[in-house]
C-alpha cells in the first residue's frame, strides 16, 4: 500500500512540474481577466461608449456605410459586427485581415471612435494569453491538453489526500511555519475546492479548442451542423446592402436582438447574422441565420437548441466558464476559483523545492 502510495506520489509530482507553469498562468490571467475587462470599459469611453445620444425615435446609421468604410481599407478581410446592445454603447467590428483588431463606431453617425489592434492594450494581451498562449490554434490545443492534465492531477491528488478516518480533518495550521501552512493550503484546498476548479478548466479548454465539440457530436451519433453552401456561379452578382440582409434574418425570428453580423471575405460564402433568443443562454446568441449575400434568399436558420450537441453544449459552456451564466456570483466564484488553481500550482512547486534532496 505504501508502495502505491509513494508511485501516486511521484505521478502527481511530475505531471504537476510539467504543466504547473500553465495552470498558474491560466488561473491568474483568467481570474484577472474577471475585474479587468469591465474595469478597461470604464477606462475608456472614448472606445466603448457612443460619442452621440441619438435623440428618440432615431434609427442607427446604416451597417453598410461601415461596412464601406471598412472595406476601403481592407478590401479582401472579413468583418464580425457587434451592434450595440445597450443604450449608449458603440458598435464593435472585430477585423481579420492583414491587420487583426476592433474597431469601434458611433453607431448614431456611423463615424469611426477608435480603434485597438488584437494584442494591443493590457486586457487584449491579457485575453490572448489567457485563451492560446499567444501560440494561435497551436496554443489553444496545449490548454486542452494540459486541462486534462489537471483532471488527472484532481483524480491523483484525491488518491494522496483521502483519510483514513472520516469526516476528514479541513484544518490548516498557520502557525507551524511556512511549510506546514502551504501544505495543508495545497492538500485542503485541492479536495475542497477541486471540483470548482474542474468545471472552470474544463470548460476553458472547450472553449479554447473546437475539435472537442466535434468529438461530442461525433459520439453522440448525431451531424454536425455546418454553414450552407452557395450555389455555384450565383457568388457573382453584387450583393445587397447589408441592412437589408440583417432585415431579412430579422424576420425569421423576429424580436430577437442580434449579436453579432459575419461579413465573410470570399464573394462566395454565406453572409450569418447570430441571434439571441429570449431562452439561449448564450450571452451572444448562437441562434443563426445564413443569407445568400447577392439575393437574401435565407439559405439556413439554425436556432440554437436544434443545433449539433457538440455546438448546442458551448451555449452553456461559454457563460459557465465567464461567469455569466451565473450574474455577480459565479464571476467572483470563477476569479476565486482562478486564484486557488494558482495558489496551488504555486504551493505545489515551493512544496517541492523545499523538500527536495540536494543530489550526492
Amino acid at each position: 500500500m505504501q508502495r502505491l502510495r509513494h508511485l501516486w506520489l511521484r505521478i502527481h509530482r511530475w505531471t504537476a512540474l510539467s504543466l504547473g507553469w500553465v495552470l498558474i498562468l491560466s488561473g491568474l490571467t483568467g481570474a484577472v481577466l474577471v475585474v479587468a475587462q469591465p474595469l478597461d470599459r470604464w477606462l475608456h469611453p472614448e472606445l466603448f461608449h457612443a460619442r452621440t445620444q441619438a435623440s428618440a425615435g432615431a434609427s442607427d446609421a446604416a451597417l453598410q456605410g461601415v461596412l464601406q468604410t471598412l472595406k476601403t481599407e481592407w478590401p479582401k478581410g472579413s468583418f464580425t459586427m457587434r451592434p450595440a446592445r445597450e443604450p449608449g454603447e458603440s458598435l464593435w467590428v472585430l477585423v481579420n485581415g492583414p491587420w487583426r483588431g476592433t474597431v469601434y463606431f458611433d453607431p448614431a453617425t456611423g463615424l469611426e471612435q477608435g480603434r485597438r489592434g488584437e494584442t494591443e492594450g493590457f486586457v487584449n494581451a491579457l485575453f490572448k494569453l489567457h485563451s492560446s498562449l499567444w501560440w494561435q490554434d497551436t496554443g489553444k490545443a496545449i490548454l486542452a491538453w494540459v486541462a486534462l492534465g489537471y483532471l488527472f492531477l484532481l483524480a491523483t491528488g484525491l488518491i494522496l489526500w483521502w483519510p483514513r478516518r472520516w469526516p476528514p480533518s479541513w484544518r490548516i495550521v498557520l502557525d507551524k511555519g511556512l511549510l506546514r501552512a502551504f501544505f495543508d493550503l495545497h492538500r485542503v484546498g485541492g479536495a475542497a475546492l477541486g471540483l470548482l476548479i474542474a468545471v472552470s478548466v474544463a470548460s476553458g479548454a472547450w472553449m479554447a479548442w473546437r475539435p472537442l465539440g466535434g468529438f461530442v457530436t461525433t459520439l453522440s451519433g448525431a451531424a454536425p451542423t455546418k454553414a450552407p453552401t452557395l450555389p455555384k456561379g450565383s457568388a457573382s452578382a453584387p450583393a445587397l446592402p447589408l441592412d437589408t440582409l440583417v432585415a431579412q434574418a430579422q424576420a425569421q425570428f423576429p424580436q430577437a436582438p442580434i449579436g453579432y453580423v459575419q461579413v465573410p471575405a470570399q464573394a462566395d460564402r454565406p453572409l450569418r447574422v447570430r441571434m439571441r433568443l429570449a431562452d439561449d443562454p448564450h450571452p451572444n446568441g448562437l441562434t443563426s441565420v445564413w443569407l445568400h449575400p447577392a439575393t437574401g434568399e435565407v439559405l439556413a436558420a439554425h436556432r440554437w437548441n436544434e443545433l449539433d450537441p457538440g455546438a448546442r453544449a458551448t451555449a452553456v459552456i461559454y457563460p459557465l466558464h465567464t461567469g455569466v451564466l451565473g450574474g455577480v456570483a459565479l464571476e467572483a466564484a470563477v476569479a476565486f476559483g482562478g486564484l486557488v488553481l494558482a495558489a496551488m500550482g504555486i504551493t505545489g512547486v515551493w512544496l517541492w523545492w523545499k523538500r527536495r534532496r540536494p543530489s550526492k
